[in-house]
């Protein structure tokens, strides 16, 4: 069999085939089975599917989502759509030729290629298809077979770790060799250039350990002799990628400390250095760019690098290394984009296929890096976007396509991080104060890594749970049996051993009373929580936070930047917690000091840096005046589109007539204007603050018909109608609540509730949602954008009713509960309506 040329595949068959080694290993039988199913296999049809490229989709990467996922998954093992690996050949044909001067391509015999994770063969069977079209037009005739398979031998080579895959493209490149009438002999002296190692490593010479069997050590030393003596000109593929691959080490480790560093350009931020395809991209930026001196890099991979601020070093490197940075970014993001195109179309990942027709979660792109032999480093990236369904067509239609004709140009800009993708910022951006530079103290959230024991709705639960667990008579195991989470012990705590910190605060005595605080724990929910600043108890107290927290003193909570659900701010008056807008918020207030400052006559002092209460003083202004006015500049609609890259990069700055000095015409007037409207907005967005006109007093007419409470037969709610029942949470891992998909009807508005909303309907939605409690109970007309409304990555109406299933509660909704449902749609279409009047 021709497959077995590759000495380390011959030793495996034998070991296999000897039955005295099967017997012990109970395969005799296995086998036997293989072989019945086998025979029953039409060869010469299973075959030609298998050369048309069909064996990989139906074949062999279903059988190792079967029998391994999570080495699937570990691995990256994806299936390359034929479309998108005979776009990238070409493209790299056509960078040989026009950028690097090399008139027959990947045919020219100088021209050594690579693909360091083969997989199943599919790039390399296509660079041995476009040899064999490159030579047809040289006038080579009959010789042409004898070239294809000297390349194929001997200058187009594959890496591979697993052995599976190792199989099937030694399988595969020989059925297209035997396709392109170029077969390797039959006497097995050649065998194509597709060896198992680590492409990562064995690149400079080592002390090597020796391995099981000497076809193992043939393996290792003809692949090492292609990575150290071999001039390779050409590296492509689908690296594998998976941001939870951990830490690299040794020799893998090297490749991305050069990430690492920058010299311009701000430091990286994060973990996203550690994914897989990092390292593959910086093995191919260092063999082309450092010891080659010339040549194409063509990947294609998860998109993170293009704009993620873990890879502002990646980009700096390769804005000196390449002469020329080609961007095809294939999107499909269910992160960023949630898989809709512009024009709310679908768009699935490039990766999907008919039977996942969802593909991978994340993004993906196609770079070609193209390094000259008289280098001059690039000063712009050319960049475009392909988007929805027709995605892998519009790639086969552009292959031959001239690169001035496909790419537009993109500047990378240095204070966001040299992104390299189309940058959403204002002129101005620059020219604006960052928030610290006006609020320079904040502090980030409390997070209790306990929640289920130290938060709850009602106060008088708490206190339950808190005295049981003072309660020196009350052993471990049985507050361990009642509160699960108190006795978790748990890496992130202060002190790791929950035993250890119920003995000590034991030891200490009772709790203490004025930790039972209020709490706003997700967006417009407001619980209470027992606080403890020492000991242990809560994963992260932020002692330093909770003296500032006092009545009057209002903060904004912003998420971390570089997040693809970028949210405007909430406004809380309480201590907050960490995850109130998904994950890692950090909370700015007005004022600093509090408690025990009133005692000794001292004051709390504005949260201003020097040159924001200059200029404030100049335009008539004060620290909540400036609070204000962030608030309405960071829910202005306007403001975060144009900026939303920016702000996803480096967090928000603040447009200010006239900063720094205050000295422009219409500065004061300006801060006024904006500062009332924020004033309108932080009032909607505290829910402890009630509005009149849309919480208390006479409402607004388009108000008074939103989120009505009602039942079926038009009776006032009673008894079990004020239990949620419709399906909206439940217990996830752990202690996690989950949402579920409830009951929601949706519906056209009746005449009464159109007439009522008049000109806001069109703001609010064109259509209107019923949202149940349970079978007798619901709200009645929550417009559609009220429904959707996000803050944070959580959907605001939604993620209360999770929390609020009577299995999750353990209780009906009080009367108080259900208005606060009510209000909070309300407050939201207020809101919705505030920031669409916002000029921009």
């Amino acid at each position: 069999m021709w497959h077995l040329r590759a000495p380390v595949l011959r030793a495996l068959f034998q070991q296999l085939s000897d039955p005295g080694r099967l017997q012990p290993l109970g395969l005799v039988e296995v086998l036997d089975w293989t072989a019945a199913a086998l025979d029953r296999v039409d060869r010469e049809a299973f075959f030609s599917r298998f050369n048309e490229g069909e064996a990989v989709p139906y074949f062999y990467e279903p059988f190792l989502e079967a029998f391994d996922p999570q080495l699937r998954k570990q691995l990256g093992v994806w299936y390359t759509p034929a479309e998108v690996v005979r776009y990238m050949v070409a493209r790299v044909d056509r960078a040989l030729q026009d950028d690097l001067d090399i008139p027959d391509g990947l045919a020219a015999e100088n021209v050594y290629v690579l693909d360091p994770c083969c997989g199943t063969g599919a790039y390399l069977a296509e660079v041995l298809r476009r040899i064999a079209a490159n030579l047809g037009g040289r006038g080579l005739g009959a010789l042409v077979g004898a070239r294809v398979r000297q390349a194929a031998t001997e200058r187009v080579f594959g890496f591979e770790i697993m052995p599976a895959p190792f199989v099937v493209a030694h399988l595969q490149v020989g059925l297209t060799m035997q396709d392109l009438d170029a077969p390797l002999p039959d006497d097995g002296a050649e065998r194509a250039g597709i060896f198992l190692t680590n492409a990562l490593t064995g690149w400079e010479p080592r002390t090597t350990k020796p391995l099981p069997f000497p076809e193992l050590e043939e393996e290792r030393d003809r692949a090492e002799r292609v990575k150290q003596e071999t001039p390779i000109l050409v590296i492509l593929g689908n690296p594998p990628y998976n941001g939870f691959a951990g830490m690299a080490v040794d020799e893998e480790r090297e490749l991305s400390e050069a990430y690492r560093a920058t010299r311009r350009v701000r430091r990286p931020e994060g973990q996203g250095l550690n994914d897989l395809y990092v390292r593959f991209f910086r093995m191919a930026e260092r063999r082309i760019a450092e010891k080659t001196g010339r040549g194409v890099v063509c990947f294609i991979s998860n998109y993170s690098w293009l704009d993620g601020l873990s890879f502002t070093g990646m980009r700096e490197r390769y804005l000196e290394a390449f002469d020329a940075i080609r961007i095809d970014c294939l999107n499909g993001d269910k992160y960023k984009t949630g898989k809709v195109a512009p024009d709310g179309s679908p768009d699935p990942s490039i990766f999907s296929t008919e039977g996942d027709s969802v593909g991978i979660q994340v993004g993906t792109a196609i770079a070609t890096l193209v390094r000259k032999a008289e280098h001059e480093s690039a000063d712009e990236v050319a960049f475009r976007q392909l988007w929805g369904q027709g995605k892998r067509a519009e790639l086969l239609e552009t292959a031959e396509t001239e690169p001035g004709a496909l790419y537009g140009g993109v500047e990378p800009v240095l204070p966001l991080g040299l992104p390299f993708v189309q940058t959403a910022v204002s002129e101005k951006w620059f020219d604006w104060p960052a928030l610290p530079d006006l609020f320079p103290v904040s502090f980030p959230g409390v997070q209790t890594k306990r929640d289920s024991f130290l938060v709850d709705v009602d106060l008088d639960r708490l206190r339950e749970r808190i005295a049981d667990y003072f309660n020196p008579d009350v052993s471990h195991e049985e507050i361990a049996r009642r509160y699960a989470g108190a006795m978790k012990s748990s890496s992130g705590f202060v002190v790791r051993d929950a035993r250890a910190v119920r003995d000590a605060l034991l030891n200490r005595g009772a709790p203490d009373e004025s930790g039972f605080i209020r709490f706003a724990y997700r967006p417009f929910d407001n619980r209470w929580l027992y606080w403890e600043p020492g000991h242990g108890l809560l994963g992260r107290p932020v002692p330093d936070y909770r003296p500032h927290v006092f009545e009057g003193n209002l903060w904004l909570v912003l998420q971390n930047k570089a997040r693809p659900d970028l949210s405007p701010p909430l406004v809380i008056s309480h201590v907050g917690d960490l995850n109130q807008m998904n994950s890692g918020v950090y909370c700015v207030s007005t004022h600093l000091g509090g408690h025990g400052l009133e005692a000794d006559g001292s004051q709390p002092q504005p949260n201003l840096s020097n040159t924001a209460g200059s200029y404030l003083s100049t335009v008539n202004g004060n620290v909540v005046d400036l609070f204000h006015h962030v608030i309405t500049t960071l829910h202005d609609p306007a403001y975060n589109r144009v900026n939303a890259d920016a702000l996803r990069a480096e967090g928000p700055r603040i447009p200010l007539v006239g900063w720094p000095d205050g000295k422009a015409k219409g500065a004061a007037e300006a801060l006024a204007e904006s500062a009332a409207r924020g004033r309108e907005l932080a009032r909607l967005l505290d829910s402890d603050t009630s509005v009149p006109g849309v919480t208390e007093g006479a409402l607004r007419s388009e108000m008074a018909t939103i989120a009505v409470p009602a039942t079926v037969d038009s009776r006032n709610m009673r008894g079990d109608d004020f239990a949620v029942t419709a399906g909206w949470g439940h217990y996830g891992s752990g202690d996690a609540v989950m949402p579920g998909q409830g009951r929601v009807v949706e519906r056209a508005y009746i005449p009464d509730e159109r007439a009522a909303l008049d000109d806001a309907g069109t703001i609010l939605g064109e259509t209107t949602f019923d949202i149940y409690l349970n079978r007798r109970a619901w709200w009645r007309n929550v417009p559609a954008a009220v429904w959707r409304y996000k803050l944070g990555g959580y959907q605001v109406l939604k993620k209360w009713l999770s929390y609020r299933e009577r299995d999750i509660l353990a209780r009906p909704l009080r009367p108080e509960e259900v208005q606060h449902f009510t209000d909070t749609a309300r407050r939201i279409a207020a809101i919705l309506m505030t920031v669409s009047s916002v000029p921009g």
